[in-house]
This record gives C-alpha cells, sequence and structure tokens, in this order.
C-alpha cells in the first residue's frame, strides 16, 4: 500500500522539526479513494495524531490512527463495521546506497517499523494507511456468517480439528460398547 497518493501527507525534512505534532484527518474524497484502494466497503473516519522526532536524516513518528469503516464479509459480502484505534511506531531512514532497486534488504526483528525516505522527505500518510491496513481484521465475519459457510459446506474448527476427531472416535467408541 506504499505511496498512498489517495491520502498523501509527504513531508519535507528539511521542515520537520524534533518534537513537532501533527494532526491528520482525511477529507470526504481522500476517505474514498483509500476504501477503494483498500477494498473496504466504506470508510467514514480517519485521522491520526503524529508525534516527530528528528536524529539527524532519521525521523521517528509514534501515535494513533483512528478510523471508523466497513469490511465485507468474507461469507455473505454483507457491510461489517469496525472501529480501528491503533498505536504506531515508525522510523523513517535514508535510503540505503549503493543498492540496485530489486536486492533484497533484510531487516531484523527490531526493524519491522522501518521504513525508507528518499532523503528529500517522508511519505507519513502512505505510512499512516499502511498501519491501518495492517489492523484490518482479514477475516470479517457478519452475524450470518456461520450460516452462510455451514451452507457452502465449509467445516468449522470444532468439526475439523484434532479434538473433534477425537470426539467422534470416542463417540462412535461408546456407541459399540
Amino acid at each position: 500500500m506504499s505511496g498512498a497518493a489517495d491520502f498523501a501527507h509527504r513531508l519535507p525534512l528539511d521542515r520537520i522539526r524534533d518534537g513537532e505534532r501533527i494532526e491528520l484527518r482525511a477529507d470526504e474524497a481522500e476517505r474514498a479513494a483509500v476504501a477503494s484502494r483498500a477494498r473496504l466497503v466504506s470508510l467514514d473516519r480517519l485521522d491520526a495524531h503524529v508525534a516527530l522526532a528528528r536524529d539527524g536524516a532519521a525521523i521517528s513518528a509514534t501515535g494513533r490512527v483512528r478510523a471508523r469503516l466497513q469490511q465485507a464479509c468474507v461469507a455473505t459480502g454483507e457491510p461489517v463495521p469496525a472501529a480501528i484505534d491503533e498505536p504506531f511506531a515508525l522510523r523513517f531512514l535514508p535510503e540505503p546506497g549503493g543498492r540496485a532497486g530489486d536486492d533484497e534488504l533484510e531487516l531484523g526483528a527490531g526493524d519491522l517499523d522501518t521504513m525508507f525516505h528518499d532523503g528529500a522527505g517522508i511519505d507519513l500518510g502512505a505510512a499512516i494507511i499502511d498501519t491501518l491496513v495492517l489492523a484490518l481484521d482479514p477475516y470479517p465475519r457478519s452475524p450470518g456468517a456461520a450460516v452462510a459457510l455451514k451452507q457452502a459446506g465449509v467445516i468449522g474448527e470444532d468439526e475439523a480439528g484434532p479434538f473433534a476427531a477425537l470426539g467422534a472416535l470416542k463417540a462412535r467408541m461408546s456407541g459399540e460398547a
């Protein structure tokens, strides 16, 4: 999702002050674009509260992203309302030099929330959208989802797991005794 021009909030590095606080609120057009891109039924609210810290060319952004939205149920397609209130802590570092564009860069566990910038600015909007998308329920379910899945022949974990197999074996053995 990076490079989200639909919620573009690019901050020039030379204008970022250590300790700066930013409040971002998506307007209707931005919310519609983000909803379309993230395959949401609707996005009624999207805002972020961000505190920036600067250490040379490294920028840290901490804060919260809040959203009110609807996702499509994985079984029925019906709208499933959701509220997101997700904290984030990101580091923006200069793009490593001397790398070919297709080379892989290995990141350690402490680098999972590290993004790179081009030396001119950071794309705070794209980082916020990435945070939002990662906070979404990957399998949203409406109240009618269980019935729809059962009608489609999808069995539940309680029917397919190892304990279900043991329960069926136990029931069969009790019937034989």
